[in-house]
């Protein structure tokens, strides 16, 4: 699609002093109109000459840790998933999230929450859901549903075993919560929360919502400071919270990093993935018009290279996307795996509008069906494969470390930035679970009636779902930036 009658806005934005959490971005708004675009495309190509292309110089060829390319997943999502996956996920089951936005900080005092309006959140009204979602997350059937109604229903009228106690029954109760607790790489307390709402995702897109300095730096340095395993003598390189920047902080982090066993590394990998892939939708969705009757979003090439270029972010732009590329593996693969849960007959993805919920499910398992038709996935077996309990223990610090992280997006100060952080990294955490359970999952039962050996509840199906479509619209984003700047410089 030509973008070359499209008008875009850009904003020049220094880069924070070094002055640790003291400092500042300062920036200027260029007014609009062609000849300021012209005199600050020209200075910036003038002075970083080739910067146009720097963004991808190095985002080519093959992924580290995995047998897959850049260019196959670029063909894959574009030209086949994209669009597919995008209907679903405008349907009724897989747009509304039930969230808690009011859950306190546990780590740090908060400061406050944005007072932007761009992050607030617009909660649903209780006529705004279908009726199907405001029952149990667990009822992904009508006929799931009838049987958890009859069994509810039962225990109201006494038939129990009368031989246990009450301290046995919720002692039960804790075991089969503890036993599903224990397959979870996410903190999940936001189900039964009495604060929990359902939120449209539609009507409450991902995009720039202006929340950035020291608190939303905290965020990020909490997360690879204190939970990507990584000690405090190692320097991150571009810490924002750091005075101090020097060329060997880069080179003693990666030699750091590539001395690392290969689930520590490919840890980092997705935290660093998920990063790169927030910040190229709050490129592509950035706030290009704000007046009394227009406000306009749209990509803003400037902001991309600001947090992308090979020069601009000595080097480090490049490896955050090819870290993109490796998450997006990472949560194809899980989406392969779990095709036989979703195949079973007795599944659906009920909102109690049936014919609609019989559509979703066969688009779900034809997407689901090109993801496991992917030429190159990633080799999750290579992952705790060693000594068994040495291996056992990596993976319980593996699920410790990311249900921190999960609880780390409590402490975001901005409702809308909370809301998809919240999604994602349940969506991933979900797709790790999938990936480490996979003797469960083909053991599957064909019959409702037996208990299933692997369980998503709807929370975990649509995060899951929701946040490979982030990283699915990330990947498109891409092809959209680098025809951006191959047009700017055409016309340069």
């Amino acid at each position: 699609m030509s973008m070359k009658r499209r008008r875009y806005s850009f904003l020049y934005t220094r880069p924070p002093r070094s002055s640790g959490p003291a400092g500042r971005f300062t920036g200027l708004r260029l007014q609009r109109g062609e000849m300021n675009l012209f005199l600050l495309l020209l200075a910036l190509f003038s002075v970083l000459p080739g910067s146009w292309a720097r963004c991808f110089c190095k985002v080519t060829g093959s992924l580290d840790d995995c047998a897959c390319d850049v260019e196959t997943i670029d063909n894959f999502n574009n030209r086949n998933l994209f669009t597919k996956l995008q209907k679903l996920l405008s349907s009724d089951y897989f747009r509304f999230y039930k969230v808690n936005l009011n859950n306190p900080c546990p780590f740090w005092t908060d400061s406050g929450h944005c007072g932007l309006r761009d992050c607030a959140v617009k909660p649903c009204t209780a006529n705004e859901v279908p009726e199907g979602l405001k029952s149990n997350s667990h009822k992904h059937s009508l006929e799931t549903s009838k049987h958890t109604e009859e069994c509810e229903m039962a225990e109201k009228l006494g038939a129990v075993n009368g031989s246990l106690s009450d301290e046995t029954r919720q002692a039960l109760l804790e075991w089969n919560r503890h036993d599903d607790e224990a397959d979870r790489f996410c903190m999940h307390d936001d189900e039964d929360s009495p604060h929990a709402q359902y939120v449209d995702l539609l009507l409450n897109p991902e995009r720039y919502t202006g929340y950035k300095g020291p608190e939303a730096w905290q965020i990020w340095n909490s997360i690879y400071e204190e939970n990507c395993f990584k000690p405090y003598t190692v320097q991150r390189p571009l810490n924002p919270l750091v005075s101090s920047s020097s060329e060997s902080e880069g080179k003693g982090f990666y030699r750091w990093l590539e001395g690392l066993c290969v689930e520590k590394r490919a840890f980092y990998r997705l935290v660093s993935g998920l990063h790169a892939s927030i910040n190229v939708h709050l490129s592509a969705r950035y706030l290009l018009a704000d007046s009394w009757f227009e406000r306009k979003w749209g990509h803003n090439v400037t902001e991309f290279q600001l947090r992308f270029d090979e020069e601009l972010t000595k080097g480090e732009g490049p490896k955050r996307l090819r870290n993109l590329y490796f998450l997006y593996l990472i949560e194809l693969r899980a989406l392969a795996k779990v095709l036989p849960f979703f195949e079973r007959p007795s599944f659906n993805l009920y909102t109690g509008q049936p014919e609609q919920d019989r559509e979703n499910k066969e688009l779900l398992l034809g997407l689901l069906h090109m993801a496991k038709s992917f030429p190159l996935h990633f080799d999750e077996t290579t992952l705790f494969a060693g000594d068994k309990k040495e291996a056992a223990k990596l993976k319980d610090d593996f699920k410790l470390t990311f249900k921190n992280i999960s609880r780390i997006m409590d402490c975001v100060g901005c409702f809308k930035c909370r809301l998809w952080g919240k999604l994602q990294t349940q969506g991933l955490g979900t797709a790790l679970k999938i990936l480490f359970s996979e003797k469960q999952i083909e053991t599957l039962p064909q019959s409702s009636s037996s208990k299933p050996s692997f369980q998503l509840n709807r929370q975990e199906i649509v995060s899951l779902f929701n946040a490979f479509g982030r990283l699915s619209t990330s990947i498109r984003e891409l092809e959209n930036f680098r025809t951006l700047l191959s047009e700017l410089k055409t016309e340069l």
